[in-house]
């Protein structure tokens, strides 16, 4: 298992798993699939959805219309730790 740190949480998943979902173009199709892995869904309910909109706020990227909606802030978040842990993983 990999780990992407984030300042709140971390969240970890297989190299192969942040892969899928860290390419280039649009990753929130794959993003969505990794939802569906248990590992990960049980991850983000622990988390919570205010930790991941605190930690998605810091980016600037999203305003707060934006991040009122939880399922897109879960693939945002899962789209990011993909994306950090493929980058540490190079």
């Amino acid at each position: 298992m990999k780990t992407a740190q984030f300042d709140r949480f971390a969240i970890e998943m297989t190299l192969t798993q942040a892969k899928s979902a860290s390419h280039q173009g649009d990753c929130s199709d794959d993003a969505e699939n990794l939802l569906r892995c248990p590992q990960i869904s049980e991850q983000l309910r622990s988390i919570g959805p205010w930790a991941i909109r605190d930690e998605l706020a810091e980016y600037g990227a999203w305003d707060a219309s934006d991040l009122a909606d939880d399922d897109a802030n879960l693939v945002r978040i899962v789209w990011i730790a993909a994306g950090n842990i493929v980058e540490e993983n190079q």
